[in-house]
C-alpha cells in the first residue's frame, strides 16, 4: 500500500517519519523563508475575495503527493474531474512515495522544481514549516470559509506551527481492528470485542476454535502505533507539546508495552514477527484478527476475505487511538506567482469539498460535514469514522519523526522481542529522545 513503504529491512514508517537529513536539512534549516500566501496575494495587487472559481489567463499548478499505491488511481480520478471542471488550470500532477517524496520535496522547493501545491501528512508539517519549505495558510482556511468547527479539534489544531497554520486537512486515518468473520463465528464470538476483557476472552476462543495463534504482535511495523495508541488509552503523552522532552516511559507507556509483550507470552502470537507478516498472515486466514491502518481496507477487499472492520478495542481507561492525516500545503514557490496562488486555492477548496470521493481510498473525510454525509456513512470505514472525536495526533514539533525512529520504535521492538523489560526499554530510550529534542529545539528554534 502506498501509504507506507517497506525498504530494506527498515520499518515502513521510519523512512517516512525521517523526511530528509544530513547536509539537506543542514542547507535547508538556513534557507530564506517564504511568504504567506496572504502577504504574496497583497504584494501582487491581487485583493478580491475570493470565490471558489479561477478567473485568471491559463496557469500551470505542479501538484506532488504520494499516492502511489491504491490510493492513487483515487486522487487521479479526483485530479482529471478538477480539471474538466476548471479548465483554466492545468494540473501536473507529480506521484511518488513517500520515503522519496519527504526527501526530495525540500530541496525541489529551493531549487524552484518543486510543487506549488501538495498534500503532506500533518506530523510532517512543522519540520517543513520550520524549515521555510511551506508557507501558513491561515488566509487560505479563511477565504475558503474552512473553522474547527467542521473538524475535531485535535485535526484542525494539529496543524498549527508556532502559531500560524500550514495545512488543511483532506482526511484522517487510523489504526483499526480487522477480523475473519468466520474464524469468530466458528468461536462463537457475535461482536466485535470493546475493551480489555472482552478482547482476552475473544482471543482465548479463537485460539482454541481455529487451533492458531489468534493476534500476531509485530515488533516492527505496525508496533509503535499500536504502542502510543495504548499509552493515550492508559492516559499518558509520548512528548511534551513543547517539544522539550520525551513522555513515553511514564507509568502509561510501561502499561501499554507489557500488555503488548504478554500478547506473546501468552501465546496469542508466535514470537519474532517478521515485518508485515502479521499482515499477509492475516490476509491469508492464518490468524483471526489484526491491528492495522484503515487503508488497507481496498486490499483486503480484493483478496476476498471474510473480513469486517471495528475500531481498536480500549485496552487502558480511555478510548484512544494513534491517528494521521493527509493536509494540503502551499509553498513558497507558489507565492511568487498571483495567478498560481489563486489557483492553488481553487484546487485545495475544490479537493476539500469533494473528500467524500476520497473516502472510497479508505479514508475517513476531515470535514464533518462530509464525513456526515450518506456515500460516507456507508462505507467499510464507517465505524472508524464514527470514532473520529477518539484519535490523537502527535504534536506539531520538528524533527519529531527522526527522533521517534531512533528511540521510541527500537524500544518498543526489544521489549516485545523480549530483549529488555518494558520499563527499562522505555527509560533509556526516553532519556535519548529528550537529548535528541533538546538539540532540534536549538536547531530548529525552541
Amino acid at each position: 500500500m502506498s501509504e507506507h513503504m517497506a525498504t530494506n529491512g527498515f520499518s515502513r514508517r521510519r523512512f517516512i517519519e525521517l523526511g530528509f537529513g544530513g547536509a539537506a536539512a543542514t542547507a535547508l534549516a538556513a534557507c530564506g523563508g517564504g511568504k504567506s500566501a496572504q502577504d504574496a496575494a497583497t504584494g501582487n495587487k491581487s485583493t478580491a475575495a475570493f470565490n471558489g472559481k479561477y478567473d485568471g489567463p491559463a496557469v500551470t499548478l505542479s501538484y506532488w503527493n504520494g499516492f502511489t499505491g491504491g490510493d492513487g488511481p483515487f486522487m487521479k480520478q479526483l485530479v482529471n474531474e478538477f480539471q474538466q471542471e476548471n479548465p483554466k488550470i492545468t494540473v501536473k500532477s507529480n506521484t511518488v512515495e513517500w520515503a522519496q517524496y519527504y526527501q526530495r520535496v525540500p530541496a525541489a522547493v529551493t531549487a524552484g522544481k518543486g510543487p506549488d501545491v501538495g498534500a503532506m501528512h500533518l506530523d510532517q508539517l512543522a519540520t517543513n514549516a520550520a524549515r521555510k519549505v511551506i508557507v501558513p495558510v491561515d488566509d487560505v482556511a479563511k477565504s475558503l470559509g474552512l473553522s474547527e468547527s467542521d473538524f475535531t479539534p485535535e485535526v484542525w489544531q494539529a496543524g498549527i506551527y508556532k502559531g500560524a497554520r500550514y495545512g488543511i486537512p483532506l482526511d484522517v486515518h487510523s489504526l483499526g481492528m480487522y477480523y475473519n468473520k468466520d474464524q469468530f463465528q466458528k468461536a462463537g464470538i457475535t461482536e466485535a470485542p470493546k475493551d480489555a476483557a472482552s478482547y482476552e476472552d475473544a482471543l482465548g476462543k479463537l485460539k482454541s476454535a481455529n487451533n492458531n495463534e489468534p493476534f500476531w504482535m509485530p515488533s516492527k511495523w505496525p508496533a509503535h502505533l499500536m504502542f502510543l495508541s495504548l499509552l493515550w488509552q492508559f492516559e499518558g503523552a509520548p512528548y511534551a507539546e513543547d517539544g522539550s522532552k520525551a513522555t513515553f516511559d511514564s507509568d502509561a507507556g510501561v502499561q501499554a508495552l507489557t500488555w503488548m509483550a504478554d500478547v506473546v507470552k501468552k501465546g496469542y502470537s508466535p514470537k519474532n514477527v517478521a515485518q508485515d507478516s502479521q499482515y499477509v498472515a492475516f490476509k491469508n486466514s492464518k490468524l483471526s484478527v489484526t491491528w492495522d491502518g484503515i487503508w488497507q481496507i481496498n486490499d483486503l477487499k480484493a483478496s476476498k476475505l471474510p473480513f469486517a472492520l471495528a475500531p481498536v478495542p480500549v485496552i487502558g481507561t480511555t478510548n484512544a487511538v494513534w491517528a494521521n492525516s493527509h493536509n494540503f500545503y502551499i509553498t513558497k514557490q507558489a507565492t511568487g506567482d498571483d495567478n498560481k496562488l489563486q489557483a492553488s486555492k481553487v484546487f485545495i477548496d475544490w479537493m476539500s469539498k469533494k473528500s467524500a470521493e476520497w473516502a472510497g481510498a479508505g479514508m475517513v473525510p476531515a470535514r464533518k460535514s462530509v464525513r456526515e454525509s450518506a456515500q460516507v456513512q456507508e462505507t467499510t470505514q464507517a465505524p472508524i469514522a464514527a470514532e473520529i472525536a477518539q484519535m490523537k495526533f502527535l504534536p506539531p514539533v520538528p524533527g519529531l519523526g527522526d527522533v521517534q525512529a531512533q528511540t521510541l520504535e527500537i524500544a518498543v521492538a526489544d521489549a516485545i522481542l523480549g530483549k529488555q523489560a518494558p520499563a527499562a526499554a522505555l527509560s533509556s530510550a526516553a532519556s535519548k529522545a529528550t537529548k535528541l529534542m533538546e538539540a532540534n529545539q536549538k536547531k530548529f528554534g525552541a
